[in-house]
């Protein structure tokens, strides 16, 4: 049997199948379990295959194209536009013909098992991070009952916890004493975790020379450098322009238009969260350090610091963030396009490589 393009709308044990001709037009129908799926393919010729970017699309993509098959991977958000009727895994599959049809959607790339693995890491520092946060707000909240504020920050305010804890004179009672250490030391194993991450990602970054381009421009750090390593592969080849890869961060305004009337919203804030997160803190990072360089009376740097400390005087400091994460997103995109380092490297590039924010006493 031949065919043309194959559909496939991935889930964890079925997999439902639209078969294409030449002309994209669907003549067939199949549903298979996972056991059927992959050699249901071995006796037939499939020109390319049409997936959603959703969970496991990149691991059936990596199968298929070592079998000589292109892939195409639709971004999961534009395909419901193009479901017909009821929502079924039928229609699903469809969708992806007929969104493949127009052609106006730009694939996603394939990501490798390599970067998967850098995601998954960044994913997992994640979760812990959050957990960490929970069990500190859980410790103020408490010890807030027996009337002990706590000191503002997460170090400092796990320390200031600490030797609560530790003086017996202090108003905690006996009862519950004990299980705030506990969580307490559930904070700390967590910061030994997170510490271990940021050596693994360090490590991974002295390897790449992708990282080491990003870790050049201001407020980059390591974290920064090894997300979006891990999301672009360190190529940019596939955006058209800074402005397309600013976009792909949701870091550009909204437009809306019509006729010769024209109005710019807020940033669009599609794409990956969490890269639009770290690029906003970046950003906030380096106007904190102007900032504080005006107020020691130091010079700022031309360019980009000296850029943002005047649009942090004119405008709104949230809006001047995103502003400067903008133009950071455009940087780096000229960075990795050109294969140089940026003109106005750190003073200290090297410290980003080593960070030791959760190191244990």
């Amino acid at each position: 049997m031949k065919s043309t393009t194959i559909a496939i709308d991935v889930a964890k044990d079925v997999f439902q199948l639209a078969i294409a001709d030449d002309k994209l037009r669907v003549t067939d129908s199949v549903r298979l379990s996972r056991k059927q799926f992959l050699p249901w393919f071995e006796n037939r010729e499939v020109k390319q295959i049409i997936m959603e970017a959703c969970g496991s699309a990149h691991y059936w993509a990596r199968c298929f194209q070592a079998r000589g098959i292109t892939v195409i991977l639709l971004p999961a958000t534009y395909i419901r536009a193009y479901v017909q009727r009821s929502k079924t895994d039928a229609a699903d599959a469809a969708a992806l013909i007929e969104a493949f049809r127009g052609g106006a959607i730009v694939p996603v790339r394939s990501k490798s098992i390599e970067q998967q693995a850098l995601q998954g890491l960044h994913r997992i520092r994640s979760l812990w991070m959050h957990d960490r946060t929970a069990r500190i707000n859980t410790l103020r909240g408490l010890l807030r009952e027996f009337g002990i504020p706590i000191l503002v920050g997460a170090r400092t305010g796990i320390d200031n916890i600490g030797r609560v804890l530790a003086d017996p004179a202090s108003t905690v009672q006996a009862l519950i004493r004990d299980s705030l250490k506990v969580l307490l030391e559930e904070i700390r194993m967590i910061e030994a975790k997170v510490t271990q991450i940021e050596r693994q990602l360090s490590d991974a970054a002295k390897q790449s020379t992708a990282c080491k381009l990003l870790l050049s421009i201001p407020g980059v750090g390591l974290l920064t450098a090894t997300a979006m390593v891990a999301a672009t592969s360190g190529s940019v080849a596939h955006f058209k322009s800074a402005r397309h890869f600013a976009s792909w961060f949701g870091l550009t305004p909204r437009e809306f238009s019509s006729g010769n009337n024209r109005f710019m919203g807020r940033i669009s804030k599609k794409g990956d969260r969490y890269l639009r997160m770290l690029l906003t803190h970046g950003a906030r990072s380096l106007m904190r350090s102007n900032t504080v360089a005006v107020s020691k009376a130091k010079a700022l740097k031309p360019g980009l610091h000296a850029w943002a400390n005047q649009l942090q005087h004119r405008t709104h400091h949230n809006k001047a963030a995103c502003a400067v994460a903008n133009k950071m997103a455009r940087v780096c995109y000229a960075v990795l396009r050109d294969g140089e380092p940026f003109d106005q490297p750190s003073p200290r590039p090297d410290k980003k490589l080593y960070r030791n924010d959760f190191a244990m006493a």
